[in-house]
């Protein structure tokens, strides 16, 4: 038997913006400014090369990949992969357990 996922609504910046307007109380305009500094504050971070650890949620860690070769699995021929920085997530143990419960 094969289960299908329930289909859960994607969390948005509106979305984290009304839940502090509901349980803190800040003003519609308050709470939207507050969750854009907290985004800008992590992307800036990023930029600059750092990490971002979010304690009990986990750690946002780029990752140099350097030159190498892959193949188009339709003809077969070789082609070079630039180096690049990318962005990885990985979730605190806690967070873990918390979604395999």
């Amino acid at each position: 038997m094969v289960q299908t996922q329930k289909s859960v609504p994607t969390l948005t910046r509106a979305d984290l913006a009304d839940e502090l307007h509901r349980t803190i109380g800040l003003s519609r305009a308050e709470s939207a400014d507050l969750v854009e500094q907290v985004l800008d504050t992590i992307t800036e971070a990023l930029l600059d090369g750092g990490n971002v650890k979010l304690s009990s949620f986990g750690s946002f860690m780029l990752r140099k990949k350097g030159l190498r070769v892959g193949r188009n699995p339709k003809t077969g021929v070789e082609v070079p992969i630039q180096p690049r920085t990318v962005l990885t997530f990985r979730p605190s143990q806690l967070l873990r357990q918390k979604l395999n419960d």
